[in-house]
């Protein structure tokens, strides 16, 4: 499966845009980021954990 070009993003966006309006996109995007942020931090954590069971 191919990654969708520039009019298939465009598309993407203005369903987005109609759906949740203008003003709460910047909120999804930061609560999108956040949820990034603090999927890594967890995946970073369990690193350590298993790290430190090996020494």
């Amino acid at each position: 499966m191919n990654m969708p070009g520039i009019p298939e993003l465009l598309i993407i966006f203005f369903i987005v845009l109609i759906i949740f309006g203008a003003g709460k996109i910047p909120k999804i995007a930061k609560d999108i980021g956040s949820g990034i942020k603090e999927f890594k931090k967890a995946m970073n954590s369990d690193d350590d954990v298993k790290d430190e069971k090996k020494s």
